[in-house]
């Protein structure tokens, strides 16, 4: 039953992307382009999702256990390190210069399109490069 909630789940997110245009670099770069022919729907796509995890976040977490499992799974860290920072900064330059996040990237995948392939191969080599650098550091 866990494999068809997260397949159903998987589903569900990337119909949104697609609706909502998150799959289209031209929109968040439009998003970006301040100066230019600045496109807001980003920030309601994420205002959204943000306000909608922040509430449902809450909520849930009120259970002892998930629906579909024996206990939550957090994250261990809570502090704002060099690590964190780097790899935000990292996101976000990746981000800025191709208009891909990584979750609308994946969705894009079944296009085929050449951009959206070189992304995400880029994007696997450097969660490997992360893997191994955070692997020799301790």
């Amino acid at each position: 039953m866990k494999q068809i909630s997260a397949l159903f789940c998987g589903w569900l997110f990337a119909v949104g992307l697609g609706i909502a245009g998150m799959t289209k670099p031209s929109k968040i770069i439009g998003f970006l382009d301040v100066a230019g022919a600045w496109d807001p729907s980003l920030m309601f796509v994420m205002g959204g999702a943000v306000s909608l995890g922040l509430f449902s976040f809450a909520w849930v977490l009120k259970r002892r256990a998930p629906v579909l499992d024996e206990k939550f799974v957090l994250a261990e860290k809570a502090a704002i390190d060099s690590e964190l920072l780097a790899g935000a900064a990292l996101f976000g330059i990746g981000w800025g210069l191709s208009g891909y996040c990584p979750g609308p990237a994946l969705v894009s995948l079944v296009t085929g399109n050449g951009s959206v392939i070189a992304f995400v191969a880029a994007m696997l080599a450097g969660l490997g490069v992360g893997q191994w650098w955070v692997g020799n550091k301790r």
